[in-house]
């Protein structure tokens, strides 16, 4: 006989998560997320497409994998990025003469000076707290095996639950 705690289905070992809990640490996202929330990231989306630009999502550290970051998706494959001062331009094949990327969930801002180019896997995060973030402009473009999801469930705290919090859609 079956004992209720034991699954029918056991669970492979190593077998990959489709959601996850994640603790916001930091203030390199405020104002659009708090150190401390609770939010359920989506690991699944990634796996069956491509992220896209705006989405908030949770990574790996390119310099310490065993280190999670939460920032904000800017600049996609193949894409050249011009930041001057607080205006980021996106040039890729859709806009060859490029766009000034909308940034209107940002509060706190910060004078950047760089050109970036990104590779055919590699995508740019900042976080909204730009002046308080550690992101790719200062370790560069992130590949994409480093995204473990992105935020779908914020749960704490409870006056703030929402469904793809920081989801953000570009007007190009």
């Amino acid at each position: 006989m079956r004992s209720r705690s034991q699954p029918i289905i056991p669970r492979l070992k190593n077998q990959p998560k489709e959601a996850q809990p994640f603790i916001v640490s930091g203030s390199s996202m405020i104002p659009t997320f708090e150190d401390g929330e609770y939010l359920i990231v989506d690991e699944i989306s990634y796996r069956l497409g491509n992220p896209k630009r705006d989405d908030v999502v949770i990574l790996r550290s390119p310099n310490n994998t065993k280190v999670f970051f939460i920032k904000r998706i800017i600049g996609l494959p193949g894409e050249t990025l011009d930041l001057k001062g607080e205006q980021i331009t996106v040039t890729n094949q859709e806009h060859p003469e490029g766009f000034v990327l909308d940034q209107a969930y940002l509060v706190n801002k910060s004078n950047s000076y760089m050109r970036v180019q990104l590779g055919k896997d590699e995508y740019f995060v900042l976080g909204d707290n730009r002046a308080a973030s550690s992101d790719s402009r200062y370790w560069g473009a992130v590949p994409k095996k480093l995204l473990v999801g992105r935020a779908l469930l914020r749960l704490l705290p409870v006056g703030k639950i929402d469904f793809m919090p920081g989801a953000y859609h570009q007007a190009e």
